[in-house]
């Protein structure tokens, strides 16, 4: 199951009438990631109607635009794939002048680091990488050294994805997340095939009931999917480890195959209106990019983590090709081992 899996007995897809002559809209999102009313309320603003799919993960997305010839208009890449869609030429350049509502955004996604001139995608929602907990039958994890603990064997999980779990074994071992180094790589490898013996499973979102139910007591989860289990569960926490953790953010994007662009950012500066972030937001049961929308939220420390806490986070890259094959290697002799 992919990240937002989880979610997808929310929303469904919104197909228009084949005889209804009003404009189309061409729209692709992880599912569950809108408020139904939003769109239908955009519908009626602009005249439009909105055909609206999901997916489940970015290469679902991706293996549908890279024709260029897909016949959506607008998609909802996490930030990594931003940067190698729009060297294949799959992305529109933005034009920040048809996007008034900008400025809407948090401080942290005005300028981020995988696109500082928002010149591909505006921000849409993000997530992270942390430990989730029992409070009351384990200690609280400082550090991604907890999951190696002898005295969860059997009762912990990490996620079914070679990204977060390799990613935290080099952080574990002080190497950086998206380290392409074989040596360090090798060395993550031998930490993951060593805490193997200890795990439950490898696990993605489905671990939310097991965790509810008591049956997992720690967990390497995302941020969205712990909220929602201690919702559940008053008696789970969640932890951000001192080594450092990976940031994900999904962002709005233009195709270059669009033959809709001024309504497409139409569509985009909508979103950007804070009472509609706020909405999908709920919906989504995720952290908004909005600042002005996360104003009109509950506080949550969990999706949202103070300053210094945030700062310990890492946006991981799009890696090089001959890095990303290596590390697939590696994940499937850790899977076999």
């Amino acid at each position: 199951m992919k990240r937002r899996a989880f979610l997808a007995g929310g929303a469904t897809a919104l197909l228009g009438c084949g005889r209804d002559k009003r404009p189309r809209l061409n729209v692709y999102n992880w599912s569950s990631y809108i408020d139904p009313a939003m769109v239908e309320r955009f519908e009626r603003e602009q005249g439009v109607r909105v055909r609206y799919g999901t997916y489940e993960g970015n290469e679902e997305m991706l293996a549908k635009v890279v024709t260029g010839n897909s016949g959506w208009d607008v998609v909802f890449p996490t930030h990594s794939r931003l940067a190698p869609m729009a060297r294949h030429n799959l992305l529109a350049p933005l034009d920040a002048r048809r996007l008034p509502s900008l400025g809407n955004l948090d401080a942290r996604f005005r300028r981020p680091v995988w696109d500082a001139d928002l010149r591909w995608g505006v921000p849409y929602m993000w997530n992270a990488t942390g430990i989730v907990y029992n409070r009351q039958q384990t200690a609280v994890p400082t550090g991604w050294d907890a999951l190696w603990s002898a005295g969860l064997k059997g009762r912990m999980t990490m996620l079914d994805d070679p990204e977060d779990v390799i990613g935290v074994c080099l952080q574990k071992l002080g190497f950086p997340f998206d380290s392409v180094e074989e040596r360090q790589l090798q060395a993550a490898k031998r930490e993951a095939v060593r805490q193997k013996q200890l795990l439950r499973a490898y696990i993605n979102a489905e671990v939310r009931d097991q965790l509810v139910a008591g049956d997992v007591l720690a967990a390497q989860l995302w941020s969205t999917t712990a909220a929602q289990a201690m919702r559940a569960a008053p008696q789970l926490a969640f932890a951000y480890p001192r080594e450092g953790y990976p940031l994900y953010c999904d962002c709005a994007a233009v195709l270059r195959e669009s033959k809709r662009y001024e309504l497409a950012h139409e569509f985009l500066d909508f979103l950007l209106r804070p009472e509609v972030a706020a909405a999908n937001a709920r919906v989504a049961d995720t952290a908004t990019a909005n600042g002005a929308a996360r104003r009109l939220l509950p506080a949550d420390a969990v999706l949202y983590p103070p300053d210094e806490i945030y700062a310990r986070g890492v946006w991981p890259p799009a890696l090089p090709s001959a890095a990303q094959r290596y590390r697939d290697r590696l994940w499937t002799e850790i899977k076999a081992a």
